[in-house]
């Protein structure tokens, strides 16, 4: 996944979002000096993954007896497989596909076993189709099916699983909202499926600390269904919502649900996360192409939340179960949503002309002394 493009442009923002939200009052000045002031501890270390072809991991699950992972989109070609890792992160085999994938992010684990690699990623949004890699237990190949969506391309690097087993395809963001997809058919395995927007959630606001700051915290990089089917999970690079599914109806579990948060601070590059078997933990690692050296992905630990998080709710978490029309656009789900941001800057405006007049006020009363 590319990041660096949002670092020099992410500063600024934070800054002067920052500067407003002091100026008003909305932040008071150690949450500004501190992001990551919430309580939040670092996962504890399961693994560490030797294996120097998996430095860009970016979807994994639990097995029974170990894990599968997938690359990001990799150049090199011994790195295009899917990974299994015995319990200690070591590889005990890998499988090849039939064909090169494009840029596979996220992988899901069906009840029966089955392995669903995510072939979804697309920085520059100029992919014509997407994909799901279909791995049946035993088989020697994944099967390809190509999807599209019914407005335009989007980033995504998260999937879910419903509970008949379909694919929810979640958009990655970049403003606080990620849009669901869904298939209207059967997948097919000769031809494209059409996708339809069947939902929209609104992230929770956070403070947790990451590498990308603000903008780590309003973007999905990856999602879980918990072993039993009644909790998903979805995350960003700073935090993991947890969501309660009741009769296996992840879209409206997602839409109108309030999430429990657990946060997953300063890991390096986070885009990957998986229930562990018990369904008591929930089991991260992130990219280490980026980090020094010798570095090697480390799967960590989190406890699965239990009670809600006090913290902000979604605030326009909506559901919308029906298929939107063929053609019909989803809200820009890219970018900056500057109208949440409307009541800091009136707020900001409004105190920097009350400032001003003060000045004004203050100079006559100079004047005539």
């Amino acid at each position: 996944m590319r990041v660096r493009g949002w670092l020099s442009w992410g500063r600024r923002a934070r800054g002067g979002a920052a500067l407003a939200a002091l100026l008003t009052g909305l932040v008071p000045p150690t949450v500004l000096l501190t992001p990551g002031t919430a309580v939040a501890a670092a996962g504890a270390s399961v693994c560490q993954i030797r294996d120097d072809r998996l430095t860009e991991i970016s979807g994994m699950v639990a097995t029974d007896d170990g894990y599968v992972v997938v690359n990001d989109g990799a150049e090199n070609e011994a790195r295009r497989r899917i990974f299994f890792l015995d319990d200690r992160c070591a590889v005990q085999r890998t499988v090849s596909y039939p064909s090169r994938p494009r840029d596979t992010e996220d992988l899901a684990i069906g009840r029966d076993g089955t392995i669903w690699v995510a072939d979804i990623g697309d920085n520059d949004r100029t992919r014509e189709t997407i994909g799901l890699w279909r791995l049946a237990p035993g088989a020697d190949q994944p099967a390809l099916y190509r999807m599209t969506y019914p407005d335009r391309p989007h980033d995504a690097e998260a999937m879910l699983l419903d509970g008949e087993g379909r694919p929810l395809i979640i958009t990655k963001g970049g403003s606080g909202t990620v849009y669901l997809y869904a298939p209207t058919t059967a997948l097919k395995p000769d031809g494209n499926t059409p996708l339809a927007l069947v939902g929209q959630v609104s992230l929770p606001s956070t403070t947790t600390s990451n590498p990308y700051s603000f903008v780590g915290r309003s973007v999905i990089t990856g999602g879980a269904n918990a072993p039993d089917g009644r909790r998903v999970a979805l995350r960003s690079y700073a935090d993991a919502f947890e969501y309660d599914v009741s009769n296996g109806d992840v879209v409206a579990a997602l839409t109108t649900g309030t999430p429990r948060i657990v946060a997953l601070p300063d890991e390096p590059q986070g885009e990957s996360i998986t229930y562990s078997r018990d369904g008591r933990s929930l089991l991260t690692v992130s990219e280490s192409a980026s980090q020094p050296p010798g570095t090697s992905p480390t799967i960590l630990r989190y406890p699965a939340s239990s009670t809600p998080t006090p913290t902000s709710p979604p605030e326009e978490s909506a559901a919308a179960p029906r298929p939107s029309r063929p053609g019909s656009p989803a809200p820009q789900a890219s970018g900056f949503d500057v109208g949440q941001f409307w009541p800091v800057m009136a707020g900001g405006g409004t105190l920097l002309g009350l400032l001003a007049v003060g000045a004004v006020l203050w100079r006559r009363h100079t004047l005539r002394r």
